[in-house]
């Protein structure tokens, strides 16, 4: 993440064109990119919806609820490890053959999921579900860039993200509902359909797409020693883990500072929602044509909705004003900071897909356990603002960082 001396905006086009020299070309294919959405949406959705479901899973498997939960801790520590070696062991597949592949896999696991006779069962699903998590976002990025043209990749990120925030947005609020109606296995084959979906979908859509080639994990350590792609990543896990140590608590922080009844609750997670949705879309547009100010304000929105949120008491019409905009200003990460890795090592993209899982696995993982010991130490309130602070910190990053010549 870069500050340049000109202006951002041109090392970004110059950037691009890099990216058009590195990668092979392929015709642009919006529909293909949009295939790519509908399976992250349907990864998305899968790998949250033990969250709403997990008395269900305890009580019919014959485990405590806190054992259940560690079949979500489970498919990010998996999807963490698969996000930095799928694309290396699998270097000289076809990337559409390759995507295929994975979301089948990711419907198998829901399958195996829903049919689980024992928890040890379930949580072999659940590592293959992490598998093709890792695997498929560390393509996404390349798969994106190859797709559109080098102008529009913020945009073209912004799609596939938009798979991201539908699934943000529908996962617990339909887990909850459909798992009364119908039963936790039920919920899972339902969303084993909307793989088949995504499936047929990138079966039709995505064309093929050659690998770049591979000398091993060579490209991912040389990516790994520019300090540039570090500090990127650095600001990523900072604002990534800030977000998780407040957001995995919000319904104690919703009670607690707020008084707000559940029905109150459930209105105030849907503007939340539509938050990260509205903050998703507005970032593609804007980072293809100022990214500084994309990367910078974001976080920024972020950090000061969090701690508004904290300390706002006796209010809920305000309450719901912060929550809006913690939504917006999370949405628009993941799409600003792909666009700004991709800008940064438009050769090794399949590598900086890689980092990015999983850094973002593992700032998910830090970032509730790290909310965890403050909420149980000193409050849902100081979770929130140290939260927020990190997200402040990792935009602090963002535009201190100087960027290395550009090749």
């Amino acid at each position: 993440m870069t500050i340049p001396n000109p202006s951002l905006v041109e090392d970004a086009s110059r950037r691009g064109s890099t990216a058009e020299r590195a990668l092979p070309q392929h015709p642009t294919s919006w529909m293909g990119v949009i295939s790519l959405s509908v399976g992250v949406f349907a990864l998305v959705t899968a790998e949250f919806l033990p969250a709403s479901l997990l008395s269900r899973i305890a009580g019919d498997l014959g485990v405590t609820e806190g054992v259940a939960g560690q079949s979500v801790s489970v498919t990010a520590i998996v999807a963490a490890v698969a996000g930095l070696t799928v694309p290396v062991l699998l270097s000289r597949v076809d990337r559409r053959h390759l995507m295929i592949v994975l979301s089948v896999v990711a419907v198998l696991s829901n399958v195996l999921v829903a049919l689980a006779p024992s928890y040890p069962v379930l949580l072999l699903a659940r590592v293959l579900l992490g598998i093709t998590i890792g695997g498929f976002w560390s393509l996404a990025i390349s798969m994106t860039a190859r797709l559109v043209p080098a102008s529009k990749l913020g945009l073209g990120l912004t799609i596939v993200n938009v798979g991201v925030s539908l699934a943000t947005v529908a996962a617990v609020p339909l887990g909850t509902l459909l798992g009364e109606l119908w039963g936790w296995r039920a919920v899972f084959l339902l969303a084993a359909a909307v793989g088949v979906v995504a499936i047929v979908m990138q079966f039709v859509a995505l064309p093929s797409v050659r690998s770049a080639g591979s000398d091993g994990f060579r490209p991912l350590f040389q990516t790994l020693r520019s300090r540039l792609i570090l500090l990127c990543l650095t600001a990523m896990a900072l604002m990534g883990a800030g977000h998780f140590a407040g957001f995995t608590y919000i319904r104690p922080a919703a009670t607690e500072i707020g008084g707000l009844s559940p029905d109150q609750l459930a209105l105030m997670l849907l503007v939340y929602g539509v938050g990260i949705v509205a903050g998703n879309l507005v970032a593609g547009p804007l980072a293809d044509r100022q990214l500084r100010v994309a990367a910078f304000v974001f976080p920024l929105v972020l950090g000061a909705a969090m701690i508004s949120f904290a300390l706002l008491q006796g209010s809920a019409v305000l309450l719901f004003v912060a929550v809006a905009l913690w939504g917006a200003g999370f949405g628009a990460l993941p799409t600003v900071i792909s666009t700004w890795l991709a800008r940064a090592e438009p050769e090794k993209l399949e590598s900086v897909g890689g980092l990015q899982t999983a850094a973002f696995q593992v700032a998910i993982a830090l970032g509730a356990l790290i909310g965890g010991f403050l909420v149980d130490g000193a409050g849902v309130q100081t979770a929130l603002i140290v939260g927020g602070a990190a997200a402040f910190a990792g935009s602090v990053v963002i535009v201190l960082v100087k960027p290395r010549p550009l090749a």
